[in-house]
């Protein structure tokens, strides 16, 4: 397993991204490649004992996208990026994976230009998990796309349906489309026409549609959504989780005392609750959809995101996911039917 890592895309870069990837060595026993510039890896390297002896090397390069540029027109110039370099090593298979916490739409773009998209899919999707007392529920698309069409959304439920299972261990994952209400007849016509389409397939377990409270009770194992909605309701839930913290520290800090005995007799819960509802825990999104696989993480990644993001690179490609994707594709009539008529 070798995993090509973007140093130098996040707002931590390159500290944490590199921190973390020695982390991520260590732990999961796979070998890296830091792409970007040498000079600023070595200086973070330095504090990093032993690290020759992990199985990491250093491409060198000498640009960065940045955030605040336009995606595609990032990409196609800035050849000698660390994010294009990054990608393209995984396009020639000299790395297995490519991570990168840098611009999201950059990420994505170099993905579909240098991965190239999966023959039979029109776009790809982001899958984003979230906590849940059951576990986690796999949201997608959740920023890749704003304006997917009916066909696009029926192919995340069954690419996030296979990911479910085989990374995730979820037998006959129950796929969920979301909508304003439980009954077929509710939703704007992009909905209507994906709950159409979903009830045909046959190589997933569709469960109809999934309001907004069902993603945080965990009561489908994916929920599929446009770009647009997913992004909204991503953002809502870390925003959420985080308030629900805060909300709890400062109720014990002005309880007086009795609050704060009981919070020190609380405190494995408190530490198990925070641990479930933080989202470096993950710490990375697969881009489900190419040719390749692509990890996403969130540009504020600290080290144990990345290490997190990288585990989840690790977990993607020992599930064989791309192949999985490939022969559900097929096998789905519905799915085949439409791509012929594009």
């Amino acid at each position: 397993m070798k995993i090509a890592v973007d140093a130098m895309g996040g707002d931590f870069a390159p500290e944490q991204i590199v921190f973390g990837a020695v982390r991520a060595a260590k732990k999961y026993h796979c070998d890296i490649v830091l792409v970007g510039d040498e000079q600023k890896i070595r200086e973070v390297l330095k504090h990093e004992n032993g690290w020759e002896n992990l199985g990491i090397t250093i491409h060198h390069t000498t640009e960065v996208i940045e955030m605040d540029e336009h995606p595609a027109e990032a990409v196609r110039s800035k050849k000698d990026s660390s994010l294009v370099v990054a990608t393209r090593l995984v396009k020639e298979g000299v790395c297995d994976a490519v991570l990168s916490a840098g611009s999201t739409g950059a990420a994505v773009t170099a993905a579909q230009l240098i991965l190239k998209r999966i023959r039979g899919i029109g776009r790809p999707t982001i899958a984003t998990p979230i906590p849940t007392p059951k576990g986690a529920t796999l949201l997608l698309d959740s920023g890749a796309n704003v304006d997917s069409k009916p066909i696009h959304l029926v192919q995340s439920g069954m690419m996030g349906a296979i990911y479910a299972e085989y990374v995730f261990g979820t037998k006959n994952p129950k796929v969920g489309l979301l909508n304003i209400g439980e009954e077929e007849t509710k939703g704007n016509e992009q909905a209507k026409e994906t709950y159409a389409l979903l009830k045909e397939m046959h190589t997933i377990n569709f469960g109809g549609n999934a309001e907004g409270r069902d993603i945080p009770k965990g009561n489908f194992d994916v929920v599929i959504c446009d770009g647009f909605v997913g992004n909204v309701v991503l953002k809502f839930a870390e925003g959420l989780a985080k308030t629900i913290m805060k909300l709890i520290k400062e109720a014990i800090k002005d309880g007086g005392i009795l609050a704060k005995l009981g919070a020190l007799m609380l405190m494995p819960t408190l530490k198990k609750l925070g641990k479930r509802l933080d989202a470096s825990e993950y710490g990375g999104a697969p881009l489900l959809g190419v040719n390749g696989v692509c990890i996403i993480s969130h540009g504020s990644s600290n080290a144990k995101s990345i290490c997190s993001a990288i585990g989840v690179a690790n977990d993607y490609v020992n599930g064989n996911v791309l192949e999985h994707i490939r022969d559900a594709l097929t096998q789905e009539e519905v799915l085949a039917d439409e791509g012929e008529k594009k």
